[in-house]
């Protein structure tokens, strides 16, 4: 993630993908092992740290995979923030084949995340909306029918996203640029 100068360019991506709300909410945990200074009691050396922060639209409450945190503050993550508020929604059905064991579950209610994270990694569970519609054992593999929402500033674009982050062979059947919510149709962030 590269910081963006604050100004008037940051409100080019400092906004909710879907609906363009600048009204925003960051939720960040934070796990730490650190050694203990003796004579202080303080932490005196980091062992092992992990950060993870997620932005989230309060007008929508959807998540904002094009935002990250570094530094103390809200950045766009590079390769997406662009794509995802300049871009308008495609919907795409597809099919993406996948060894049987990178799929943690196939029934039950965790089936549809545990299907899209085997399809698309993280892109399946934080970026794309993924309804699977069913999945088909065949030998050592999965084939996962999904449809799939992603934001791209054209339909190739959605192709070349869908293709990058597809974690088997993917097939797309067809591919269909919508428009965008009626909330983000205005002249700017509101």
């Amino acid at each position: 993630m590269a910081a963006v100068e604050a100004g008037a360019e940051t409100n080019a991506w400092l906004r909710c993908y879907r609906c363009w709300s600048t009204d925003l909410e960051i939720q960040v945990h934070y796990e730490g092992i650190h050694r203990v200074d003796p004579a202080t009691g303080e932490r005196a050396e980091v062992i092992d740290e992990l950060q993870e922060a997620v932005v989230q639209c309060l007008e929508c409450m959807h998540d904002q995979p094009h935002l990250g945190f570094g530094d103390g503050r809200i950045v766009p993550v590079e390769d997406r923030w662009e794509r995802m508020v300049a871009g308008t929604p495609c919907v795409a059905s597809c099919t993406v084949t996948v060894a049987a064991d990178s799929v943690e579950a196939c029934s039950g209610p965790e089936a549809g995340e545990s299907l899209s994270y085997a399809a698309f990694g993280d892109y399946g569970t934080r970026e794309f909306f993924v309804h699977v519609r069913f999945h088909k054992h065949e030998g050592d593999e999965i084939a996962v029918h999904m449809l799939v929402e992603l934001y791209a500033r054209s339909l190739e674009e959605a192709g070349e996203v869908l293709e990058g982050a597809a974690r088997g062979p993917l097939t797309i059947t067809s591919l269909a640029e919508e428009s965008r919510p009626p909330a983000a149709t205005g002249e700017g962030p509101h």
